[in-house]
């Protein structure tokens, strides 16, 4: 009986410290808040940049018709992005990650005039599209550092024309 008790409880510490470490699954019906903990949790701060990842993660899942993990992500960063953040929040609406070998960041620029182009293909169908995000936009994330965070995910899941959107040739 001693042992059993023992097994179990090595079982219930083993379980809930794989819980622990793992952050939940994100799914699109994740509430606001939920949200921004998710992202806090995983970038250390949810600024403007990681909730126009999180609506171009859910778009493009959305559009290609993908699960979960469903998704491989190719990021290139603008000349005038101050950091590569907006792959975070993708990273959030898709669940790829480079662990998976599933989110890549490229060491090459996106063209000129672009903070970020991400394409973003279904890894079961091979369909794939680039999304680019205009230069103008940076002032106006930035901004919405000024807003509480669950106002940042509100002014990025309403902005119009956040980014554009095309069907990615080739495989």
């Amino acid at each position: 009986m001693k042992h059993l008790a023992c097994a179990a409880l090595a079982v219930f510490l083993i379980s809930g410290a794989a819980r622990a470490q793992a952050p939940p699954a994100p799914q699109p019906s994740l509430t606001p808040q939920e949200w921004v903990q998710l992202g806090t949790r995983v970038h250390g701060f949810f600024g403007g940049f990681i909730p126009a990842g999180i609506r171009i993660g859910l778009d493009a899942r959305e559009r290609l018709k993908a699960d979960p993990r469903g998704l491989t992500v190719t990021y290139w960063q603008g000349a005038k992005a101050p950091c590569p953040c907006i792959a975070d929040g993708i990273m959030l609406g898709t669940q790829a990650s480079p662990g998976q070998g599933t989110l890549t960041v490229m060491p090459e620029k996106a063209p000129p005039g672009l903070l970020a182009v991400i394409v973003l293909r279904n890894r079961k169908t091979g369909e794939a599209l680039r999304y680019t995000v205009a230069d103008e936009w940076l002032p106006k994330m930035l901004a919405w550092n000024q807003l509480a965070p669950e106002q940042r995910l509100a002014e990025a899941m309403q902005a119009e024309g956040l980014f554009a959107v095309e069907a990615e040739a080739g495989k």
